[in-house]
């Protein structure tokens, strides 16, 4: 119940006013935001790649539904990504994009041309996008738009969530050769029609989705923080026979750091979500929703500081 309450706040902008003018807030943010710029989002890839680890870079902001903001947030992907390209950081850090973010809800077509827009920026940066999955509502869309973009961008990233009923479909058609799968739990609210809500059936998902993945020709990233995933998806790769460098952990910013570094140092890939700009409401809101340990930082932060 508590998931589901954070998981409506997140949309609400009565809630999302309160707590972005709370004056404790922002700071207690910072641990799960790398800032609101691309210098601060910059200094953090850079920091983290010298470290050994990889990183996906998320610009915030979601639901769009204006074509002048659509616009804008395709030039700061463009902006951050020759960025990366001048520093020489490509190699090691990615984007992710929330189609949402540039036109979905306005215009398939215009997503897909601004998402092409960015993939083009990302290959002369010598790296990739993937897009990330959003309210189960956008699936479809999603997955049409991905099919499109890999015919010229075949390096595309795909997002499947184990909440929804169908990943494990969605997992066996997109684990061909060449194909990028992120496979997360998923973080936003969905009626049972569609969506597992026990965390049990979820956690099952998860295990079913990755056992697709891992057994298929594609690159699985496997997006979790649970330590018992962590320890099935290596037993898998001993299982399958992959070498390190055919599949990667993902982590969010924020989050078990000191994990992220230990799997680095035993040589797994480890790539580090790394969220940045104003936009930051919804994405710390999920955040919380995803685990009480999270909401219980933020209380504890707001008490010893209050």
């Amino acid at each position: 119940m508590l998931r589901q309450a954070l998981l409506v706040a997140s949309r609400s902008g009565g809630v999302r006013k309160i707590v972005e003018t709370a004056p404790l807030t922002r700071d207690v943010v910072r641990r799960f935001i790398a800032g609101e710029t691309v210098a601060d989002a910059l200094d953090c890839t850079e920091r983290l790649t010298g470290e050994g680890l990889l990183v996906t870079l998320d610009v915030l902001g979601e639901d769009t539904l204006d074509k002048a903001q659509a616009e804008a947030t395709v030039a700061h992907y463009v902006e951050l990504l020759e960025r990366l390209a001048g520093s020489e950081l490509g190699p090691r850090a990615e984007v992710s994009l929330k189609l949402t973010a540039v036109g979905q809800a306005l215009d398939e077509d215009l997503a897909l041309q601004n998402a092409r827009r960015i993939c083009t920026a990302a290959r002369s940066a010598s790296t990739t996008v993937t897009l990330d999955m959003e309210d189960h509502t956008t699936v479809d869309s999603t997955l049409g738009i991905l099919h499109e973009l890999r015919r010229d961008f075949p390096d595309t990233g795909a997002v499947i969530q184990s909440y929804l009923r169908r990943a494990e479909e969605h997992c066996a058609e997109l684990a061909y050769e060449g194909s990028r799968v992120r496979l997360c739990k998923g973080a936003y609210a969905a009626p049972e029609a569609v969506a597992f809500t026990d965390k049990d059936d979820v956690d099952k998902s998860y295990v079913r989705c990755m056992k697709v993945l891992m057994a298929g020709k594609g690159y699985p990233m496997l997006a979790t923080h649970d330590p018992r995933l962590v320890d099935i998806a290596s037993a898998l790769a001993v299982l399958h026979e992959r070498d390190p460098d055919t599949y990667e952990y993902q982590m969010l910013y924020g989050i078990r750091p000191q994990e992220q570094r230990r799997l680095a140092a035993q040589g797994a890939q480890v790539r580090v979500y790394v969220a940045y700009g104003s936009e930051w409401y919804g994405y710390f809101m999920r955040r919380l929703a995803e685990r009480p340990a999270n909401l219980a930082f933020f209380m504890r932060s707001v008490a010893t500081r209050s």
